[in-house]
């Protein structure tokens, strides 16, 4: 039985990528064009301003995100999915094109071109495994610049953790009260701290504090 050349999972029909592996390449690469879009307002760096003087005597241009500016390239997303297309061209023995036009023409004619193949790729193309890999890393890095993903909070810091070990050493890492839990934990030593000790935890704390400060 062959596996899924993306997720490893059995294939039983023999394709190379398994129905959901396929699909969501399918909906991956139909994404390309949105998402190239989607960076266009990250060209500007964060907080940019212009610098100095320009050669006319006004203010500099605003910085360009260099990044930003390769990803919407000729060489960018547009060129990661016209090389995957040309590649499977080659392979059905169909004739490779020169693609005309701007690079939102170029990305959306590629795109089509793909998707178009889709059938072929998930069923016979040896290469569907590296191509799908591609696409998904590409999409993900994508995705982790026009919307990444928010931190998450560590919750209420509370102070120094005050327990000390056999030889009297105080452990002193920062405890923090993580949001849903009822018990402040020691992330280094691994003390808890429930509920009905929290007074007398703020106690402990207090004279660590001065402790420290009248060192």
């Amino acid at each position: 039985m062959n596996l899924c050349l993306l997720c490893d999972k059995p294939e039983p029909t023999g394709s190379m990528l398994c129905v959901g592996c396929t699909k969501d390449t399918e909906v991956r690469v139909q994404a390309l064009p949105s998402l190239n879009r989607g960076l266009a307002p990250f060209l500007r760096p964060a907080g940019g301003v212009g610098t100095g003087r320009s050669g006319k005597g006004g203010p500099a241009p605003l910085p360009v995100n260099e990044e930003i500016l390769d990803l919407r390239g000729p060489g960018g997303i547009v060129g990661v999915a016209e090389r995957w297309l040309d590649d499977v061209r080659r392979d059905r023995g169909h004739t490779v094109a020169t693609p005309g036009g701007g690079v939102d023409a170029r990305l959306q004619a590629a795109v089509d071109g793909l998707l178009a193949s889709m059938p072929w790729i998930a069923v016979s193309w040896p290469n569907a495994g590296y191509f799908a890999k591609d696409i998904r890393d590409l999409v993900d890095s994508l995705r982790t610049i026009i919307a990444p993903t928010p931190a998450v909070s560590r919750g209420q810091r509370i102070g120094h953790c005050p327990a000390t070990d056999p030889s009297g050493v105080l452990c002193g890492s920062v405890l923090w009260l993580a949001p849903g839990e009822k018990a402040v934990r020691c992330e280094w030593c691994g003390t808890a701290y429930p509920p009905y000790v929290w007074a007398q935890l703020k106690t402990w704390i207090d004279e660590d504090t001065k402790a420290r400060n009248a060192a």
